[in-house]
């Protein structure tokens, strides 16, 4: 199965092929962004449009180049994303296990295209670093070039590396050879290190209008969203492709979370005190977040439907803004029980 296309994101792509026609498309890159707006598909696009056949620029989308990047099979390109750490003990076996692990999850892509957020787990470690500096070091097999893509860059642990292997991915970064082109994707930039962020031109990737995520959701889905479903997912989206598809599974979890802390918040402190005690106290970035998203969605509800006015409005937009905030904490692998007794409390006095 090849990679879907892209929705949205039309001045970018514009500004990318110009970048690539003109051979000013640098050496390595960062893409930043919130989660699930597209990063990596558009690093994809972009080692396509450096390996087609006619030329550096658009893709042409019809050469065999153009096939192999979209069915993940070009031996040109390498896609790092993060994986389990290897068990083996020496440092060769731990490079060719995730070399490995890379590969399976590269054939699970081909079959299924659309894949979840990164796992709390995974991690790109120091054997992902070395088989990163092998890549590098090889002379391309096809193309005119090599394209490396580290997505989830935030999950790379440079620290527990020796120096010298530091050393050697600055180095990389900060002169890859002629024939490589380097590009990370993270919505954390804050979570690399200063020096490898400074070796790196960076390049903001924006959500994209509530149209693409419609589109998306009808066209690419089997059966398509349609109806109230579709209307909700796009305000859960908020303008991240990534996000519609992650509440594909646990939208109704969520939504029924959210409507019971609610209803447990205005039953006051005694009751919403129990529902945060039963919150567990790890793993922020998990269901946790999938809570505080469909909290935000129903707020967003009650605004779209009108029934808030005067104090009421700016009580549920001082209510909407309480979670965001609460939802950027997470993010950061905040104590999720505690996070979310403050913003109960928060919310039983502004609603």
């Amino acid at each position: 199965m090849n990679l879907r296309p892209i929705y949205g994101h039309t001045a970018l792509l514009h500004r990318l092929a110009g970048a690539l026609a003109s051979s000013r498309f640098p050496q390595a890159a960062l893409f930043t962004g919130g989660p699930g707006v597209g990063k990596q598909r558009l690093a994809l696009w972009v080692a396509q449009g450096l390996l087609c056949q006619t030329g550096p620029g658009e893709p042409c989308g019809k050469c065999s180049s153009c096939a192999q990047v979209l069915r993940l099979g070009h031996p040109d390109l390498h896609w790092f994303v993060p994986v389990p750490r290897p068990k083996a003990g020496d440092s060769d076996k731990q490079v060719e296990q995730v070399k490995e692990l890379l590969a399976e999850v590269m054939a699970e892509r081909r079959n299924q295209p659309f894949y979840r957020r990164a796992e709390g787990m995974v991690s790109h470690a120091l054997a992902s670093i070395r088989l990163l500096q092998r890549v590098v070091s090889l002379t391309p097999f096809q193309g005119p070039c090599k394209v490396v893509v580290l997505g989830d860059a935030e999950r790379l642990v440079v620290q527990e590396a020796s120096q010298e292997a530091a050393n050697a991915l600055l180095k990389v970064l900060e002169e890859p050879p002629d024939d490589t082109v380097v590009i990370l994707t993270t919505s954390e930039p804050q979570g690399l290190l200063p020096t490898i962020r400074s070796r790196l031109v960076p390049l903001r990737v924006g959500r994209v209008g509530d149209t693409a995520v419609k589109e998306f959701l009808q066209r690419e889905l089997a059966p398509p969203i349609e109806g109230e479903a579709l209307k909700r997912r796009t305000l859960l989206a908020e303008g991240s492709i990534g996000r519609a598809l992650w509440a594909q599974d646990s939208d109704n979890e969520a939504d029924r979370a959210a409507k019971d802390l609610l209803k447990a918040i205005e039953g006051g402190a005694s009751e919403w005190s129990l529902r945060t005690l039963a919150q567990a106290p790890w793993a922020a970035r998990g269901d946790f977040t999938a809570i505080l998203e469909a909290l935000a969605v129903r707020l967003r509800d009650r605004l779209a439907a009108g029934t808030s006015a005067g104090n009421d409005l700016r009580s549920h937009l001082a209510a909407l803004r309480r979670v965001e905030e609460t939802r950027a904490e997470a993010q950061s692998n905040a104590n999720p029980q505690l996070a979310m007794a403050v913003l109960a409390s928060d919310l039983e006095q502004l609603l």
